[in-house]
């Protein structure tokens, strides 16, 4: 294999004395790597046999990749599934789940596979789900607001991302775009995968959220240097906010719509307050104003009507789904 696309630069993640033992230690839980990959021809092959240190098995999805990712995947002693044309992260990771069941994982770890997690992080990852404290752990960059390397604007991006994950989720997470992640093997059902893009990431924490299950974070380490996203920031940013509000419109309508509809109502009242008192004292209404008034209380009053009829219908369906 070529020594180039076996050891790049992610083989800087651990020392060599790490590299050289294993370390998973005599846990008797089957921990299952899964890395969905595209174009990651560079990186995977290190990424592979370092991960392997820490794992039982490892597998990579070749995500309707054009380069030679399954092939290095291979020889470097990976488990590869490969799709004949791209799905999106969501539709890797489902075959991941799918492929890891089938390999009897008791634990379920997603990590990026163009080096920017550190595999030698996943012992402290897993390590609350085997002392029997959480079905799923989330890797923070954020958990004690240590990070120095996310640059400024991705930080900024990232608080608005965090915050719509956590009101559609229900969750108190810092990082809730994370791709390092553990899950226990019991809760693989628990996932839609219907996100086809990187907002996968906060459809499954809304998921979780919405199950009950314990969730723990635990703090990780991200290198920014061998990002290989083609994706502005910003489009991957506005995506996945899109994504998040659809799902708290269809999910979370008490939010979504009966929130603001009860602001719009009450500031149509309050101008309807202030025209009356106007009028009373003999002055003028002006037409405008005055539509608008009328508009925001109709515009307000059917956004809230609808959201409280929508919750209620989620509610039922719920139910049914639980009976």
């Amino acid at each position: 294999m070529n020594h180039e696309l076996v050891m790049s630069k992610s083989a800087q993640l651990i020392s060599k004395n790490e590299e050289s033992s294993d370390t998973r230690g005599t846990t008797p839980q089957n921990i299952t790597v899964i890395l969905p990959a595209f174009n990651e021809e560079v990186s995977i092959g290190s990424i592979v046999l370092l991960t392997r240190h820490y794992a039982d098995n490892v597998i990579v999805v070749d995500d309707g990749s054009s380069d030679r990712t399954a092939a290095v995947a291979r020889k470097a002693g990976a488990h590869v599934i490969v799709h004949e044309t791209n799905t999106g992260k969501g539709g890797a990771l489902k075959t991941g789940f799918t492929a890891a069941a089938a390999l009897g994982a008791d634990i379920i770890v997603t990590m990026d596979s163009d080096g920017q997690h550190n595999p030698s992080e996943i012992p402290r990852l897993v390590a609350p789900i085997i002392d029997g404290y959480a079905e799923m752990v989330n890797g923070s960059r954020y958990l004690n607001h240590t990070d120095k390397n996310t640059p400024v604007y991705r930080r900024v991006g990232q608080a608005i991302l965090d915050t719509a994950t956590n009101m559609n989720s229900g969750l108190k997470i810092t990082d809730s775009q994370s791709g390092f992640r553990a899950f226990a093997g019991s809760i693989k059902d628990v996932f839609r995968f219907n996100a086809k893009g990187m907002a996968i990431e906060s459809e499954m924490l809304a998921d979780a959220g919405r199950s009950g299950l314990r969730i723990k974070e635990v703090e990780i380490g991200v290198r920014y240097d061998v990002d290989g996203s083609t994706m502005s920031p910003i489009k991957h940013g506005l995506g996945v906010l899109v994504m998040v509000l659809k799902d708290i419109e269809f999910n979370r309508p008490l939010y979504y719509l009966t929130a603001p509809g009860i602001v719009l109502g009450v500031g149509g009242l309050y101008m309807g307050a202030n025209f009356l008192q106007i009028f009373v004292a003999g002055g003028s209404l002006n037409f405008g104003p005055t539509m608008l008034m009328i508009l925001f209380i109709i515009v307000g009053t059917f956004m809230a009507l609808t959201g409280i009829l929508l919750h209620s219908m989620s509610a039922v369906v719920r139910e049914v789904k639980t009976a």
